[in-house]
């Protein structure tokens, strides 16, 4: 059902040829990287001052924003989103040409091609704003950053699951019906990991309870997780794909 993914036409040389699976691994490795090194960093260095809130009571683990915040986290952060936030943008635009030559006019899934598009966008400039404008700078900006990826992030996941709902129904291919499933799975779990991380956030700021920030931070980690999971179900989606970039120019003899 799918061709291989190419940006010029196929009869001109290709400078590069790479697997979808590849792509995709090497794109989620970035973040999660980042993330893993940051927190690790956080942890063993700078423990006070990530962990530290105002209500004084112990934490064992740092959150995110206060890992990314530090130096030199900060710097490794933002050199892995930045380096993957590209890849994501065309994977978005990849699946919308996807979606339209499987739904050209079809109602309601044609017009939720252009929602899945349009938020996964937003997800990732989200993610780009809290990245940049880290808490310790302007926290205002970068919880509204944190917001939009949250809030993109879910709505993404939910058209996705509508559109891939439809795909199973018609596709004879199992990897379909697998990547559908897990891609439902994946979202109820990010869901609940993202409820259980803002109940706990509350009930740090409300009653200053000792703990209950490390839990914040590990359901926080979780989200991030079974993000990157949802994520990495496109390798069943475009399996036995390529990406192929060819010259602009064709090989001429004389």
């Amino acid at each position: 059902m799918l061709q291989d993914l190419n940006i010029f036409s196929h009869e001109k040389p290709v400078l590069i040829r790479v697997s979808f699976a590849t792509y995709i691994l090497g794109t989620l490795f970035l973040p999660l990287f980042g993330l893993v090194t940051c927190v690790y960093i956080s942890f063993v260095f700078h423990f006070e001052d990530s962990t530290g809130t105002h209500c004084q009571v112990p934490n064992y683990l740092p959150s995110i924003s206060a890992s990314i915040s530090l130096s030199p986290e900060s710097y490794i952060w933002r050199l892995c989103i930045g380096l993957h936030s590209a890849p994501r943008f065309l994977v978005a635009f990849t699946y919308f040409r996807f979606y339209k030559a499987c739904f050209p006019s079809r109602f309601p899934e044609n017009p939720l091609s252009c929602v899945s598009l349009a938020f996964s966008v937003c997800e990732n400039l989200g993610l780009l704003l809290l990245t940049y404008v880290s808490s310790s700078e302007t926290y205002f900006v970068h919880k509204e950053g944190f917001v939009l990826f949250i809030i993109s992030s879910f709505i993404y996941m939910l058209t996705t699951c509508r559109l891939w709902k439809s795909i199973k129904k018609y596709s004879l291919s199992p990897k379909d019906a697998k990547s559908y499933r897990w891609k439902v799975r994946f979202l109820l779990l990010n869901i609940s990991f993202c409820l259980l991380a803002a109940l706990f956030y509350w009930k740090h700021n409300m009653y200053c309870e000792s703990g209950s920030y490390t839990f914040f931070a590990l359901f926080e980690y979780l989200v991030v997780f079974t993000n990157m999971a949802f994520h990495l179900t496109s390798v069943w989606d475009f399996q036995g794909r390529e990406f192929m970039v060819t010259s602009a120019y064709e090989d001429k003899n004389f």
